[in-house]
């Protein structure tokens, strides 16, 4: 293809964003919106509409919701409570029983798994509880790969933020007009603990706003982390300073979107039902986007990626604007030191434009003994795009942090 095929494409692609904006402007609502993203995307995708029409992408979508299984693994639900009465979806994915090797043959007593035997009033020890926290815009899903791997093998918990996926709206949201703040969610994974793992040795893995969750927990909870955290994974996450991240895009534009983009989401969150319109109108164009700020990968698998569009487009616009300037107020490096006796991972993407790799590594230089990892042509949805990966190094962490190398092995 011809340089100039390729700007051609790419001026197809900026000048349908253009159309976007200006249809959302004549609709009352700032259309810049979709413009400001859309131009870092347009190129990244304007091959792609060269080659494929929008009916034949529609129904590529469709095909992929029908077939990938991705998602598609479910736990025993519960119902934690937040302090401010919002409830918390989780799900327990339970240890399998060991087999007995040495049972009989069919037929006799031999058939019955052998007779439990421990002292008069001795309870058995609390299995570890793996509990896994998603980020902005995902849900417990997100976890698709590892929850695969580590069914059946240890106990674990996924479980919904306030607002996202099966948890309900935050009470003090939607009804008291309380901003959200990672506080707030730190408290929210405590709730959810108390619920769901009330006893026993934990191990906390977070990814992106989850792993700030994580930090929140420490922060307020210092007697948790110390008496029953035995791990903790960190991934593709920060503790502060992310008001200065430009989503790899020109300093001087993104300085300028800084002053204007958190009344913009006000306003795009005052017009859900008209902006949640816009945005299934413009389908093809978010793809791009979401692409682009979640994988670093050209091959990445249509089917992840279309999972990553569902999840993200399933989290309603007005839910993105309340969550969005607890970002640039987030400060936990100082909640750090409540993990520096532990077995730590913290690993991201080196391609990661929402928390760049360079966030690891400032929490790494602050956790000594932490084992960091860098994933190469990774982006933000590391867990995803490289599974593998993110799974082996989990599996260590279980290992180092006590759940028995037979888990590790397994897993």
């Amino acid at each position: 293809m011809s340089e100039s095929s390729t700007g051609a494409a790419a001026a197809e692609a900026v000048s349908e964003a253009a159309a976007a904006a200006g249809n959302w402007r004549r609709a009352g609502v700032a259309g810049a919106a979709i413009g400001v993203l859309a131009a870092g995307a347009a190129a990244g995708v304007a091959i792609e509409r060269l080659t494929v029409g929008r009916g034949m992408r529609k129904k590529a979508r469709l095909a992929l919701d029908a077939s990938g299984p991705y998602g598609s693994l479910r736990g025993m639900p519960g119902t934690a409570y937040a302090d401010d009465g919002t409830e918390l979806s989780y799900e327990v994915e339970e240890v399998e029983p060991a087999e007995d090797g040495g049972r009989a043959g069919a037929g006799g007593d031999g058939d019955r798994a052998p007779r439990r035997r421990r002292l008069f009033g001795r309870r058995d020890p609390a299995p570890l509880t793996v509990v896994f926290s998603h980020g902005y815009c995902l849900s417990q899903d997100s976890w698709h790969f590892q929850r695969a791997a580590l069914r059946g093998v240890v106990r674990a918990v996924y479980w919904d933020q306030r607002s996202h996926a099966r948890s309900a709206r935050g009470v003090d949201q939607v009804e008291h007009g309380v901003p959200v703040s990672i506080d707030q969610l730190g408290r929210d994974l405590k709730a959810v603990i108390d619920a769901a793992a009330p006893e026993g040795p934990l191990v906390l893995v977070g990814h992106s706003m989850g792993g700030m969750t994580t930090m929140a927990l420490a922060d307020q909870f210092p007697e948790l982390i110390r008496e029953r955290v035995v791990g903790v994974a960190l991934i593709g996450t920060s503790s502060g300073q992310l008001g200065e991240v430009n989503f790899g895009l020109p300093v001087a534009g993104m300085n300028a979107v800084r002053r204007v983009l958190p009344g913009l989401l006000r306003a795009l969150g005052s017009q859900a039902e008209l902006v949640e319109r816009g945005r299934r109108a413009t389908a093809d164009l978010f793809a791009g986007v979401i692409k682009r700020y979640s994988f670093s990968r050209k091959d990445v698998d249509p089917a992840i990626a279309r999972f990553a569009e569902r999840m993200i487009e399933a989290t309603p616009i007005d839910v993105v604007a309340e969550f969005y300037p607890a970002f640039a107020e987030h400060d936990k490096a100082a909640a750090l030191k409540h993990f520096a006796e532990l077995p730590v991972l913290v690993l991201a993407g080196d391609e990661d434009l929402v928390t760049p790799s360079e966030h690891s590594e400032a929490i790494a230089h602050l956790l000594p003994d932490a084992e960091l990892v860098l994933v190469p042509d990774a982006g933000h949805l590391v867990m995803l795009e490289h599974p593998e990966v993110v799974m082996d190094r989990l599996a260590d962490l279980l290992v180092r942090a006590g759940a028995g190398r037979g888990a590790g092995r397994r897993a």
